[in-house]
């Protein structure tokens, strides 16, 4: 059994591709990068691939994602391991497309659903993905850098930020601002002339987030089963908006689990799951 799994027979992982995917729509279209490894990869590229499966399996069958540079990639039958060989042939309605072809898409608000990890989040949802460090010395860690997050937290409709919850990647104001969110320094998205919304949730391995309130910093939307408020916040730098009573995430179904563990990710290769 996953050292992840709970007393009720799912795991952390599959609380979120469920939660994700009950977010999808018939008829939208999503953005997955190609993340880079280990639980970076699970968090930005496995579990919303997962989630898409499972949505395209349950409420939205026309739900599609463009999977770096696969247009409308088939999720059935996952592989063993997801190589670069295996990428390179893997079936898709076009591949490869020209990456400034993905940015022409994006800018012209092809996307209705993106997304996004980081080492760094606020709570504005602005993200980090360029530079750990004090501002105008000297970074203390480089990261990635930007590639295309920039564009997608610009002008995609609804970003979706997947991560997991500490105290150094939850903070009061990220280091640098990769990603613009809601706002930062007085400066908003209409000031900036950003089209896109903003992000519109998080959603991490304890707890989900959303941005609904008057100055659109971040909500505590439902605690996962066997986490707490007061957990949560022992994981962040700052303190999120509360209102009334937090519910409970929602958990999966059964049928939910066998579907993810038996016919969208029978090797574990998105969740990283232990057998």
């Amino acid at each position: 059994m996953d050292e992840r799994m709970t007393a009720t027979d799912y795991t952390t992982e599959e609380l979120m591709i469920a939660a994700i995917a009950a977010e999808l729509r018939d008829g939208e279209l999503g953005f997955v990068g190609l993340g880079t490894a280990a639980r970076a990869y699970t968090l930005a590229v496995g579990i919303p691939i997962a989630a898409a499966r499972l949505a395209q399996m349950t409420h939205a069958p026309g739900f599609s994602i463009y999977w770096g540079n696969l247009l409308t990639p088939s999720l059935e039958g996952i592989p063993e391991a997801v190589l670069q060989d295996v990428y390179t042939r893997w079936p898709a309605a076009a591949s490869p497309v020209d990456v400034g072809y993905k940015i022409d898409m994006v800018t012209s608000g092809r996307f209705d659903v993106s997304f996004e990890s980081a080492p760094q989040v606020d709570r504005y949802g602005n993200l980090n993905i360029t530079e750990i460090g004090t501002p105008g010395e000297p970074p203390k860690v480089r990261l990635v850098g930007c590639l295309a997050q920039t564009e997608h937290l610009g002008f995609i409709r609804r970003p979706i930020v997947v991560t997991d919850l500490s105290r150094r990647s939850f903070v009061e104001r990220v280091d640098f601002v990769t990603s613009f969110g809601h706002a930062r320094d007085g400066e908003t998205r209409d000031g900036l002339g950003l089209s896109g919304p903003g992000p519109e949730l998080c959603i991490t391995d304890k707890a989900i987030f959303d941005f609904r309130t008057p100055d659109r910093s971040m909500r505590l939307r439902s605690v996962h089963p066997g986490s707490s408020v007061e957990e949560v916040f022992d994981l962040m730098s700052f303190r999120p908006v509360v209102e009334g009573e937090v519910p409970e995430t929602s958990r999966p179904s059964d049928e939910i689990v066998r579907l993810i563990r038996h016919e969208i990710d029978p090797h574990g290769v998105l969740t990283a799951r232990v057998s």
